[in-house]
């Protein structure tokens, strides 16, 4: 680890897993990777930008606003996305039956938010997380049922990783990291099946602060 100490300041974008959704603790995995770097002595702002239920469709709508409102080019900043899982489900409504986003219009329009964020600092992209079958679907709003499958979140994950490397911008798959993972699937259960508890928010804490693309933002 360098020595020297980094004063960052970090845009998390994302959606009710950026958020922190099902952690009792209310840090989630933003809070909890700012609080690993300034253990180590860095000056880190978090922005948490995740908004509950929101897919790339509505990021768009928001994003540029409270990104560039919170980040300047000329202040050592980055920008961490971590959406897409919202886009892969079924939504089924009195006026709507399928997926949220499709698969290219969620590809292009990731990848394009990405691309003009690099305006402000360095981007990184997280894939979604695997969630529990059995507990689905998800019926929290009136009139609106939300099915997540893991076969979708994966094939998903797969094309984002494809359309990263494409655009130059790091990729974390942690589908693949915690798909077979009992913790992880503990955590879920634990919760409501889509969100994990506190201890899957520590989980994918530790997995992106031991993630090279991160650590190039710390160690110097």
């Amino acid at each position: 680890m360098g020595e020297m100490m980094v004063q960052i300041r970090i845009g998390f974008v994302g959606d009710s897993i950026t958020h922190g959704t099902g952690d009792e603790t209310l840090l989630g995995w933003t809070y909890r990777v700012g609080q690993a770097e300034a253990a180590k002595g860095h000056d880190v702002t978090v922005y948490n930008l995740g908004i509950r239920a929101d897919t790339s469709t509505l990021v768009e709508g928001r994003w540029e606003t409270e990104v560039l409102s919170r980040l300047k080019p000329e202040m050592n900043c980055g920008t961490l996305w971590a959406i897409g899982i919202n886009d892969s489900a079924h939504e089924k409504t009195a006026t709507t039956d399928g997926l949220r986003v499709p698969l290219e219009e969620s590809l292009d329009r990731i990848s394009r938010m990405i691309n003009a964020a690099k305006a402000v600092g360095p981007a990184l992209w997280i894939g979604p997380t695997p969630v529990v079958e059995n507990m689905m679907p998800i019926d929290r709003l009136p009139g609106v049922v939300y099915d997540f499958r893991n076969e979708r979140i994966e094939e998903y994950g797969r094309a984002y990783a494809a359309k990263a490397a494409e655009i130059d911008v790091p990729y974390l798959d942690l589908y693949g990291a915690l798909a077979d993972d009992p913790d992880w699937d503990a955590s879920l259960r634990a919760s409501d099946g889509l969100h994990p508890n506190a201890d899957g928010y520590v989980m994918m804490a530790a997995r992106i602060t031991a993630w090279d693309a991160w650590r190039a933002w710390f160690d110097t």
